[in-house]
């Protein structure tokens, strides 16, 4: 009975008049899904919760704040290996990494670039006779 319907539905009419003054009216707008960025904070613990940080970054719409001070207090191999590991998978995604401080990494997927400012040393000024 339900089959019937459907099939009424979308087989041709046999007369122009049935159709009458129906129509579908089809929403194009409605499938677009606005992408919001999330600035996500991670406390790096322990190695394990890198597979927490590397799957947001792979979403693609995720900025990852990492804190690494307690990792960096208990194990500084293992935050090596971390660091190493989020770093591989920024630069597979053509993201952006860098540190801040001395407990917080900032990691991007690649629409976002981290503008990184290199401070040159200041010269000291010559002597007069030099």
């Amino acid at each position: 009975m339900v089959f019937d319907k459907i099939k009424k539905a979308f087989s041709a009419p046999s007369d122009e008049e049935s159709m009458g003054n129906e129509y579908l009216e089809i929403d194009l707008d409605q499938e677009e899904r606005e992408n919001k960025i999330l600035v996500k904070l991670f406390v790096l613990r322990q190695y394990e919760d890198v597979t927490e940080i590397l799957n947001a970054l792979r979403e693609g719409y995720t900025i990852a704040i990492v804190d690494i001070k307690v990792l960096r207090q208990r194990d500084s191999i293992e935050l090596k290996r971390a660091v190493s590991k989020i770093k591989k998978t920024v630069d597979a995604l053509d993201g952006s990494i860098a540190g801040f401080g001395e407990n917080m990494i900032l990691a991007t997927p690649s629409f976002a670039t981290i503008h990184k400012e290199t401070t040159k040393p200041k010269e000291e000024p010559k002597g007069r006779f030099d």
